[in-house]
């Protein structure tokens, strides 16, 4: 079995890095033979050049995203020894959220979403890798908001949708978003997303953002 560092630089090659670690208890609902578990995630700035040039992208089908993510994961797990698994294709969905606050790297945020301490509001989790040996990994660090000076994630949405205490307003949210002053969100990326300090730093470019955004607002300007 290959160890963490190997294992993360097969992964960077496919513009894949690990968001975090985990050594699953029989609670967390991963595989029966799972000894560790590796969260992957878009390394950025060079995830998004390298799927807009795959076939996946390129050929008009549903998914694409999805699909690059089965294919590019499964081969991984192939080269390494292990299992792919993914936070789509349900139901049932496997306990990503869970898995990653149990990680010690994300957080619910004030904003409600979960946090990152390397990628800010803007994670996102294509896969993981389950091993059937324990691996060491880096420690987890502190959460981000702990130290975040006004919290900007709080005031950033202009509607006031997001919010850990109140709730997602989610007809506030994809109202706005079919308005002119809403286009910012869609072309850009979510506006408190956006506020993040720690997402300003982790190198998403604005067209990978407004895909996503077309993903959950796919209804904009009909």
């Amino acid at each position: 079995m290959m160890d963490y560092d190997q294992i993360r630089t097969r992964s960077l090659e496919r513009q894949l890095d690990i968001f975090g670690g985990l050594v699953p208890e029989p609670e967390d609902g991963a595989p029966e033979h799972c000894r560790t578990l590796l969260l992957l995630g878009p390394a950025e700035p060079g995830f998004w050049p390298v799927f807009t040039a795959s076939a996946e992208y390129r050929d008009d089908a549903p998914n694409a995203l999805d699909r690059w993510s089965v294919r590019t994961i499964r081969d991984l797990a192939n080269e390494i020894g292990g299992e792919a698994l993914f936070p789509f294709g349900g139901p049932p969905y496997l306990p990503f959220i869970k898995w990653a606050i149990r990680s010690g790297r994300a957080w619910q945020s004030p904003a409600g979403m979960l946090v990152h301490d390397g990628c800010g509001l803007m994670i996102s989790y294509r896969g993981a890798l389950a091993l059937d040996e324990r691996i060491d990994f880096p420690d987890s660090g502190p959460c981000p908001c702990d130290s975040c000076s006004g919290r900007p994630c709080l005031s950033a949405c202009p509607v006031d949708a997001l919010n850990a205490d109140t709730g997602f307003n989610d007809s506030a949210c994809h109202g706005f978003l079919d308005t002119l002053e809403g286009e910012s969100c869609m072309t850009r990326g979510c506006a408190a997303r956006r506020a993040c300090p720690v997402s300003r730093d982790y190198g998403r470019l604005e067209e990978q953002s407004a895909f996503h955004m077309r993903a959950f607002h796919p209804w904009h300007g009909v």
